[in-house]
């Protein structure tokens, strides 16, 4: 397989020499093509710097990140937003959903910030599978946690990525909405032959990953 992802000898810190914080010490992994991988360890390891480096939401102190082949350490935030178009969703554990705008709205400002228009009907489409017919013209103060989440996975999901970055996508739902979200994941991530990274604190769900790298302490165990 192909690696979709590709971290070599990563380290992240910040402040200076006196006081610095290592977050992640030199570490390295890959992740392949259609491979669903969780990454789990306690509060503070670095699990969520790897999504956050991953997507280019946080730059590298020293190593090499290589999204499809493509280094990404050293880019430009311009240049960095177009390999994420290309080919990152990224759903958080808060929604971000834009308060004044409805469902269908929030999900097609995706595919308008990726400068695609004329898609209406495949962001309707995709609510549709996911549930929210009837919920799609609802501002988010309408919806429920678990809708929003729902919403908020369409607008990650709407521009087809290759990758999909979630960090604790189950954290503000119950137990049953949780479970639902992840079979909403799994199942779009098996049909589009899309690679999955997942933070999680969720031993049942991590359980169900293809593989599930540790996180302690700023390194791979």
């Amino acid at each position: 397989m192909n690696a979709s992802i590709q971290f070599n000898n990563v380290s992240l810190s910040y402040g200076d020499i006196a006081d610095e914080v290592e977050v992640l010490k030199s570490i390295s992994f890959s992740i392949d093509s259609n491979e669903v991988v969780s990454i789990v360890g306690p509060s503070g390891s670095g699990k969520t710097s790897i999504i956050m480096l991953a997507s280019g939401l946080e730059n590298a102190t020293k190593g090499s990140i290589k999204i499809n082949g493509d280094e990404i350490v050293g880019l430009k935030e311009k240049e960095l937003s177009e390999v994420r178009r290309k080919n990152i969703g990224i759903v958080f554990q808060s929604f971000y959903l834009i308060p004044n705008l409805t469902a269908l709205e929030n999900v097609l400002l995706s595919l308008e910030a990726n400068q695609q228009y004329g898609l209406e009907k495949d962001a309707e489409n995709l609510l549709t599978e996911f549930g929210l017919s009837h919920r799609m013209h609802h501002l988010p103060s309408e919806l429920s946690g678990g809708e929003q989440q729902r919403v908020a996975i369409a607008r990650a999901l709407i521009n087809k990525p290759k990758i999909i970055l979630a960090d604790e996508p189950t954290g503000n739902l119950d137990s049953a909405n949780s479970e639902s979200m992840i079979d909403l994941l799994f199942d779009y991530t098996k049909k589009s032959n899309t690679s999955l990274v997942m933070v999680t604190h969720d031993s049942s769900i991590a359980k169900r990953c293809d593989r599930i790298i540790e996180i302690r302490d700023g390194q791979i165990v």
